[in-house]
């Protein structure tokens, strides 16, 4: 359990130490994340502070920006000679559920993540769904991956019984640890502390585009005051 029973500040709070970031976007100048390897570097400093064991690069791909896994790991090899530090970096995706998606999907080609190269983190529009949208998390799931969906509480179009739908169909959650902060307002905290006291989240990441988010991580008390131990790509 991670204790949130003190002040927290990034310096002094240890609820970093040894986290696994499981979304971030650090990879530069491939999104809307950092730009620039300078401040990548800076990031993976900033992580060092913190205690931060290891970070997963998860870039967006998506129709707005098509990236492909070849030209993504061209990037992250080049960000790895840069970076001399002792967190393990490691390449994965954050999977837009569009057109562009489909098509990957009958030709599998994903950056996956984990040990074993078979979870697969997915996002939808804020808005509203995609049409199929359970079907293709099942066929994702009878390809061998299992989906994780980032950041489930900013989902404005999703009800309780959408959440518990896919908590049947065994999707796994990732939790935007700002969302705790309020960094994406009030609604968006309620739904993640909910799903918190739920159980519903399997894995946490900062899902970082800027070295500023770090300085408004707020120097006070969260809610609720425990985090479960995360799962661990």
């Amino acid at each position: 359990m991670w204790p949130f029973s003190k002040r927290l500040t990034l310096s002094s709070s240890h609820i970093f130490e040894d986290f696994t970031d499981c979304h971030s976007h650090i990879l530069p100048g491939v999104d809307d994340g950092v730009k620039h390897i300078e401040e990548s570097l800076a990031i993976l400093a900033r992580y060092e502070e913190m205690g931060i064991k290891s970070v997963w690069l998860t870039p967006h791909i998506m129709e707005d920006i098509p990236n492909t896994p070849a030209d993504l790991r061209v990037r992250y090899e080049a960000l790895r000679s840069a970076y001399s530090g002792p967190i393990e970096l490691h390449l994965g995706a954050e999977n837009m559920i569009d057109n562009l998606f489909e098509k990957r999907l009958e030709e599998n080609d994903f950056l996956p993540m984990g040990p074993r190269a078979d979870h697969l983190l997915v996002e939808t529009s804020y808005f509203t769904p995609p049409y199929g949208f359970h079907g293709i998390l099942e066929k994702v799931k009878s390809i061998g991956y299992f989906p994780v969906l980032a950041h489930p509480e900013r989902y404005v179009y999703m009800s309780p019984k959408d959440y518990d739908r896919l908590k049947e169909m065994k999707i796994l959650f990732q939790l935007n640890l700002f969302s705790l902060t309020g960094y994406y307002g009030p609604a968006v905290k309620s739904v993640a502390e909910t799903l918190l006291k739920k159980g519903y989240y399997d894995y946490a990441g900062t899902d970082i585009h800027s070295i500023t988010m770090l300085d408004r991580w707020p120097d006070r008390h969260i809610a609720p005051k425990h985090l479960p131990a995360f799962r661990t790509l």
